[in-house]
């Protein structure tokens, strides 16, 4: 079938970042995402991807922690949210009770998706949520909330980058999704929602918690090729590699491996990072063996489970804290779809059967 998943076809015209999967390349709003990762906070970048201007970051702060406040006094409101036994329903079910003013504004959505990720990871540790200090950069107070304490400055900066570096990345699964929800004219809410679907599945953001299963497994560089062999033998994915784009290595694995390894040079967790390194190695190299034709690189999945494994948090919160990150993305491609004014409507071929004629 031709275009089957509609690959190379373009749907949208697009201001907000550019996936070149030849060169291994990001360009977010006319910046390569390694010049943005660790030089400007979550909130700069959030300006940059909604107005276009970084420097509206400085405002953003404040009013994003005004808005995590209220997301917090709002969490009664959203029924049994928190009770959902996956992150990714509890931020489903809490941010479907957004209403009027919250489901159209960017700061609110963005700090709800936030303080409900750290919420829940609260309610299934068994202790109660913990308030959002309004005066902290948003991924200080995300982490600090989820983990019930105060995070080192090196973890809190760390995941900063990390939120950074995966807030935008073209028209993946669930950016399309939250373009096809906006272009009906639904509210922003709802086209979060919409995503939020999307990106809870394995194919998309939910790899990264099965990627420190793999490490596990493996448990030491030496066992790499072996065990890497057998999961191939047995007609297994190796998780964390290959990407529907990407034909060399994803340019957001590199930044967060260097996020990894200064955590690591600063005694801050990492520990996983040389076990990473040697099983990606390997990985690589079995996988150009085994399939010549088609080259399998490292992902984004891959040290993202490694990074937010050394900021502490647990890996039932990887792919909600995916989202806390890609949720800039998704409302800057809801505005732009909204620009284009038109509904999303493509076509399918009909392959089944047709009426009998009658004799």
């Amino acid at each position: 079938m031709a275009n089957a998943g509609l690959e190379g076809v373009v749907v949208a015209e697009t201001r907000l970042s550019r996936v070149d999967g030849q060169a291994g390349r990001l360009v977010v709003r006319g910046h390569d995402v390694e010049k943005l990762a660790g030089v400007l906070p979550f909130e700069a970048v959030c300006g940059l991807l909604w107005d276009g201007d970084p420097k509206r970051g400085e405002a953003l702060g404040p009013a994003l922690g005004a808005a995590r406040v209220e997301a917090f006094e709002q969490l009664a409101a959203t029924g049994d949210a928190l009770e959902a036994p996956d992150g990714m329903d509890a931020l489903r079910a809490a941010l479907a009770h957004l209403r009027g003013d919250a489901a159209e504004d960017p700061l609110r959505i963005s700090a709800a998706v936030g303080v409900v990720t750290a919420a829940w990871a609260r309610h299934v540790a068994g202790a109660a949520p913990l308030e959002p200090d309004p005066q902290r950069p948003h991924a200080e107070d995300v982490l600090r909330m989820a983990l019930g304490r105060e995070p080192e400055p090196e973890r809190a900066a760390a995941l900063d980058a990390y939120l950074v570096t995966v807030a935008e990345h073209g028209m993946n699964a669930s950016t399309f999704t939250a373009r096809v929800v906006a272009s009906t004219g639904s509210d922003c809410g709802s086209a979060v929602v919409a995503a939020l679907g999307a990106l809870k599945g394995p194919l998309h953001g939910g790899a990264p918690g099965p990627v420190l299963d793999m490490l596990d497994a493996i448990g030491a560089p030496g066992s790499a090729r072996a065990w890497l062999e057998a999961e191939l033998d047995a007609g297994r994915r190796v998780m964390g590699l290959g990407h529907r784009v990407y034909r060399v290595r994803d340019p957001r694995a590199s930044v967060l491996e260097r996020r990894v390894e200064l955590l690591r040079r600063a005694g801050m967790g990492g520990e996983r990072l040389a076990l990473a390194r040697e099983v990606e190695r390997v990985a690589v190299e079995v996988l150009r063996a085994r399939h010549p034709e088609r080259r399998l690189d490292t992902n984004v999945e891959f040290y993202t489970a490694v990074l937010l494994d050394a900021v502490g948090l647990p890996r039932a919160l990887f792919t909600p804290t995916f989202a806390v990150a890609r949720v800039a993305g998704w409302l800057a491609h809801v505005a732009e779809q909204r620009e284009a004014g038109r509904i999303i409507r493509p076509s399918c071929h009909y392959v089944g059967p047709e009426p009998r004629v009658a004799a």
